[in-house]
C-alpha cells in the first residue's frame, strides 16, 4: 500500500503544498547560485562564462519543474491527478505563501506543475492562481533596499565618489575619482533643463545588475520637483574597471530593459518590491518585460497572459484579425489590433523554396531563447494550449488557421484551442515602414536594419532572410529581427566569393554555372536579396559595405572559433563618458 493510501485528503494536500514550496525554493536557490556567479564573471572579464550561465539559468526551470512533479507522483501515487485533491493542494498552498512579497513567483510555479499534471487548456480557475481582475504587484508596499546620497551643488563628484566605494569589486578602478567627476558632469549635463541646481540626490538599488560585458548601478536621480531614470554603467576592460555611461533618458533605459535584450543577472533578495520599483523608472514598461528581463520567464509569460486576456475581456466587440505585413510562408500571424502583440503560429507546410521541418522552425525559436539577443532580436515566449472563443476571430483568419494550422489549432465546441503559438510585441514591419515614411525616416531606418545586420554577426547570430519583411521598427525607429526560420550561426556558414565569369555563356547565364553548399552564402550578392529601395539600398552599400564583404565574415568566423566576441554596447557611443 502506497503512504498516500493511507493519508486523508487535507493531510496528503498539505504535505503537497509542501512539497511543491520547496520544488520553487530548490529552483528559487539554483538560479541565485547561477546569478552570483555574474559578479566574478564581470571581475575576470570571463565572458564566455557569463554566456553559459545564461543558458544554464535559463534551463533551470523546466529541470526543477520536472523534479517536483517526480516528486509529486511519488508522494501522492495514483491520486496525484486527482481534481478534488487539487482543489484542497491550492488551499494549502495559498495559506502557505501568506505575506510573501513574491508569491507571485510560488504561484506561476505552481500554476505550472498543475498544468503539466492536467494538460490543462486555458486557464481552470478552479485549482490554479491566475486572477485577471487584480495587479499583483499593486500590493506590494514593502521598500526594495536601495542607497542614496545627497549631491552638493558646489562638489557633486564628492557623492559619486561615495557611490562607486559602496560598490566594491575585486578589482580596482583604474581612476576613481575621474570616473566621480565624469558621471557628475553628465549628470548636470543631461538634466540642465531642470535648473540652475538640478540634481539633489540620487538613489541606487543595492543589487548591481550584472549583461554581457556590463555592470549596471540603477536607480533614480532627483531634482527640487522631479526624477529621472539613473543608471550607470561599468566596464572591466583592458584599461581597468570604469565608469562608460550614465543613461538617465526613460528612452534609453527602456532600451537597456527592453524585450530585444537578453536577461540581466541580478541578485534580488526579493523580486516583487523591485519589479515595483523598476516600473516607477519606466511607467510605461508592461510589467511582464520587466520580470522577463530579469530572468522570470515564466512569470513574465503569466504576467503578459493576465494583462492581455483582462484587455481582451473588456474589449468584447474587437476581433482577432491578420497581422499587418507580408503573410508568412512558415508562420501565420494574427493580432488584437488594440493590444500590441502578435500571435504566430507554425503552418501545416510551408510554400517553396522553404524547406525545413515543423521541429526545425521550433529548434530555430528555442536558440533565439537562448542567445545574447544584442538588441536586436525580440524575445519571442512560447504559449501552449491558449483558448479563444470561436466568435472572436475574423472570419478569414479563422479560415485560414482551420485550413492551414491544424497542428497547432483545434475546436472544442464553442472555442478554439491554439496548442502552440509564439508571443512577441508587435513592430511595424520594415517594408511597411519604408513605405509610409518621408525619404529621411526611410533612410535612417534602412541604416538601422544594415546597423541590426551587423550587430548580429558580430554576436554570431547570421539572419538568414534578410528581407525587409523580417525585420520591424520599435516606435523609436529601431530596427529589431522577428522571424527566425532561417537564422542560424555564422560559424555554421561557409562565406564565399562570387566566382568571376570565365566566358560570356556563364555570364549570361541564369542558373549558377558552379557548385552551391547547403552552407553556402555569398555576401556580395545580398543586394540583391535585401529588398530595400533603391536610394536607401545606396545608403547600406556606401555605409555598411562590409556586409556585402566575405573577408568580413570569414574574419569574424576566426575570432569566433578563437572564443573572441566582439562587444555591442547597449547605447551609443555619444552617449559614453568623456
Amino acid at each position: 500500500m502506497a503512504a498516500a493510501d493511507i493519508l486523508d485528503p487535507g493531510t496528503l494536500a498539505t504535505a503537497l503544498a509542501l512539497l511543491i514550496r520547496d520544488g520553487f525554493e530548490h529552483y528559487h536557490a539554483r538560479f541565485a547560485a547561477v546569478t552570483q556567479r555574474a559578479r566574478l564573471r564581470f571581475e575576470t572579464r570571463d565572458w564566455a562564462g557569463a554566456r553559459q550561465d545564461a543558458v544554464e539559468r535559463i534551463g533551470l526551470y523546466d529541470h526543477c519543474i520536472a523534479q517536483t512533479v517526480d516528486a509529486l507522483r511519488r508522494g501522492a501515487g495514483e491520486q496525484v491527478g486527482t481534481r478534488t485533491l487539487w482543489l484542497h493542494v491550492r488551499q494549502a498552498y495559498a495559506v502557505l505563501l501568506d505575506g510573501l512579497i513574491d508569491a507571485e513567483l510560488y504561484k506561476t510555479f505552481y500554476n505550472t506543475l498543475a498544468r503539466r499534471l492536467f494538460a490543462t487548456q486555458g486557464v481552470d480557475a478552479a485549482i490554479e492562481f491566475m486572477a485577471m481582475d487584480v495587479e499583483p504587484s499593486d500590493a506590494i508596499t514593502h521598500p526594495v533596499a536601495r542607497h542614496s546620497y545627497t549631491l552638493s551643488a558646489t562638489r557633486p563628484a564628492e557623492a559619486l565618489l561615495r557611490v562607486l566605494g559602496d560598490y566594491r569589486f575585486d578589482v580596482p578602478y583604474a581612476h576613481q575619482l575621474r570616473c566621480a567627476a565624469a558621471i557628475a558632469v553628465r549628470l548636470q549635463d543631461d538634466l540642465a533643463h531642470w535648473g540652475d541646481y538640478p540634481v539633489r540626490s540620487i538613489e541606487l538599488l543595492d543589487t548591481v545588475f550584472y549583461r554581457e560585458r556590463r555592470a549596471y548601478l540603477v536607480g533614480r536621480v532627483f531634482g527640487e520637483h522631479r526624477f529621472s531614470p539613473c543608471v550607470i554603467a561599468l566596464v572591466n576592460d583592458q584599461h581597468g574597471l570604469r565608469a562608460e555611461a550614465v543613461l538617465t533618458r526613460r528612452r534609453d533605459v527602456a532600451h537597456l530593459f527592453g524585450v530585444s535584450r537578453s536577461y540581466f543577472q541580478a541578485d534580488l533578495a526579493t523580486v516583487g518590491d523591485a519589479v515595483v520599483f523598476l516600473r516607477s523608472l519606466l511607467p510605461g514598461k508592461p510589467i511582464d518585460e520587466i520580470y522577463t528581463v530579469l530572468g522570470r520567464a515564466k512569470q513574465g509569460k503569466t504576467e503578459r497572459y493576465r494583462t492581455f486576456f483582462r484587455h481582451f475581456q473588456d474589449h468584447p466587440t474587437e476581433q482577432l484579425v491578420h497581422a499587418d505585413g507580408t503573410p508568412g510562408m512558415v508562420m501565420a500571424v494574427f493580432t488584437l489590433p488594440s493590444y500590441p502583440l502578435v500571435f504566430k503560429l507554425i503552418r501545416d507546410r510551408f510554400a517553396w523554396p522553404k524547406a525545413m521541418s515543423r521541429q526545425q522552425v521550433e529548434e530555430k525559436y528555442a536558440l533565439v531563447f537562448n542567445l545574447d539577443r544584442v538588441g536586436r532580436l525580440l524575445d519571442a515566449q512560447p504559449y501552449r494550449h491558449l483558448r479563444f472563443p470561436r466568435a472572436r476571430f475574423a472570419p478569414a483568419l479563422l479560415d485560414e488557421l482551420l485550413t492551414q494550422c491544424r497542428s497547432s489549432v483545434s475546436e472544442d465546441g464553442d472555442d478554439v484551442v491554439v496548442t502552440l503559438c509564439y508571443v512577441q510585441r508587435r513592430f511595424r514591419p520594415l517594408n511597411l515602414y519604408l513605405r509610409e515614411q518621408a525619404s529621411e525616416a526611410r533612410r535612417n531606418a534602412a541604416l538601422d536594419y544594415a546597423q541590426a545586420i551587423t550587430d548580429m554577426a558580430r554576436n554570431n547570430i547570421f539572419p538568414g532572410d534578410m528581407l525587409p519583411k523580417n525585420f520591424g521598427v520599435s516606435r523609436h525607429g529601431r530596427a529589431v529581427f522577428y522571424d527566425y526560420d532561417e537564422l542560424c550561426l555564422v560559424s555554421d556558414c561557409t562565406f564565399r566569393a562570387w566566382p568571376t565569369p570565365r566566358n560570356a555563356e556563364e555570364a549570361l547565364a541564369d542558373e549558377p554555372w558552379f557548385q552551391i553548399g547547403p552552407r553556402d552564402v555569398f555576401p556580395e550578392r545580398f543586394w540583391m536579396f535585401m529588398g530595400l529601395p533603391g536610394a536607401e539600398l545606396a545608403a547600406v552599400r556606401e555605409h555598411f559595405a562590409h556586409l556585402f564583404d566575405p573577408a568580413w565574415w570569414q574574419g569574424l568566423q576566426a575570432r569566433f572559433a578563437a572564443g573572441d566576441f566582439p562587444d555591442t554596447p547597449p547605447y551609443a557611443s555619444g552617449q559614453r563618458l568623456a
